[in-house]
Formats: C-alpha cells, sequence, structure tokens
C-alpha cells in the first residue's frame, strides 16, 4: 500500500534548493505552496535599516505560514525566506492548491492545522519579543542548542531576537564576566548551563 507521501510523489514535483538561496522576497508573487521534506527555511522581515527580525523556521514536515496566507488571500509575501540547509520540499502550485482545498478533506485539514499551528508559534514569538528581557530569551536561545559550543556569530543571535547586534554583544559580555561562558569569534562556549537555566526562572 502507498504511503502519503509516494502518494503526492506522483502529483507534485520536487523543489530543491542549496544553502543560503532566497526563496521569496517582500513583494513577490506566491506561486507554490510546499510541503518541506528536508531541510530548514528561516523566514524574516528586514527592516529599513537593514536590521533582519527572525519570525520562524520552516523544518521538516512544516508549511510556511506566510506561504498558506499569501495563497489564501492572493497577497504577495510581506518578509524573506532564505534556506539555512539544502531543502527538498513538495512544490504544490497555486491552482492545484486551491483545487485540493476544495476536494480533499485531509488536505484541508493538514493545511489549516499547520496554519494554526505556526501562527501561534509567531505570535508566541512576537510576545516574547515585546514582553520578555532580552537576558532571559538569551539564555533560552543558548540553551536551545544544546551542547557546549555553539557556532553562532552576535549578528545571527540577534536576528534570532529581534534585536540589535550590540544589544547582544552587551548581554553576552555579561555572561561572560560572570562566568557562565567563554567568548571566541563565531563562537560561544557554554560554561556553565545551570546558571544559564536560573536566569530564565
Amino acid at each position: 500500500m502507498q504511503t502519503q507521501q509516494q502518494l503526492w510523489q506522483q502529483h507534485f514535483p520536487q523543489f530543491m534548493a542549496s544553502q543560503g538561496q532566497q526563496v521569496f522576497y517582500p513583494g513577490s508573487l506566491c506561486e507554490n505552496y510546499l510541503l518541506m521534506l528536508e531541510g530548514r527555511i528561516k523566514t524574516q522581515l528586514i527592516s529599513e535599516s537593514g536590521r533582519e527580525i527572525l519570525l520562524y523556521h520552516v523544518c521538516s514536515g512544516d508549511s510556511c505560514v506566510l506561504t498558506t496566507s499569501c495563497l489564501l488571500g492572493g497577497n504577495c509575501y510581506p518578509a524573506e525566506g532564505i534556506t539555512e540547509s539544502p531543502v527538498l520540499a513538495f512544490a504544490i502550485s497555486a491552482i492545484a492548491f486551491h483545487r485540493c482545498l476544495e476536494q480533499s478533506a485531509f488536505f484541508r485539514e493538514f493545511v489549516f492545522k499547520n496554519f494554526a499551528n505556526r501562527l501561534a508559534t509567531v505570535i508566541l514569538r512576537m510576545e516574547e519579543v515585546v514582553f520578555d528581557t532580552i537576558d532571559r530569551r538569551l539564555s533560552r536561545l543558548l540553551l536551545t542548542y544544546k551542547q557546549p559550543t555553539v557556532n553562532i556569530t552576535h549578528q545571527e543571535l540577534a536576528a534570532e531576537l529581534g534585536t540589535a547586534r550590540e544589544v547582544v554583544s552587551r548581554h553576552l559580555k555579561n555572561f561572560e564576566k560572570r562566568g557562565w561562558l567563554r567568548l571566541n569569534r563565531g563562537i560561544i562556549e557554554i560554561i556553565n548551563p545551570n546558571a544559564l537555566a536560573q536566569s530564565m526562572a
């Protein structure tokens, strides 16, 4: 008996992209509904000053909430999507997307359930940006990597947190003075994860 993925392979082409490729950008038309099979895409806003604000990541098994919104509303993208690793996805054209919504209860349930989950994630992220402190958010982000050495720049952390690089650098230096971590170029060595966890309490 064929799996759902095998059935989709028979009807929809696959989309592939290398790391660092722009998948969509502000003002671009939404032509396909992508269902991620492998890889990760970051969706972000870029201000007029060039500051990046991460909205969310699209990972394996996910779809993009902005893509769904644009297809349903017939709108252009308000943000950009950049691949953070090689990506493989099913590409469902806009016409096929609307036809599947009309004809398949399974597809409708999948699309709207995924849309609701992703939207909730975006709202939670915006709540954190607005109401939570940088210290708590920075500690939480560092601990999500679940490894003692994190290969990441201050600018990348700033984009993840929706703040300026200078702010992140200042807080990281404070963490280093407390003996919680050690800073090197492009590398953060977490020395005291328990202290980071306690700072979130």
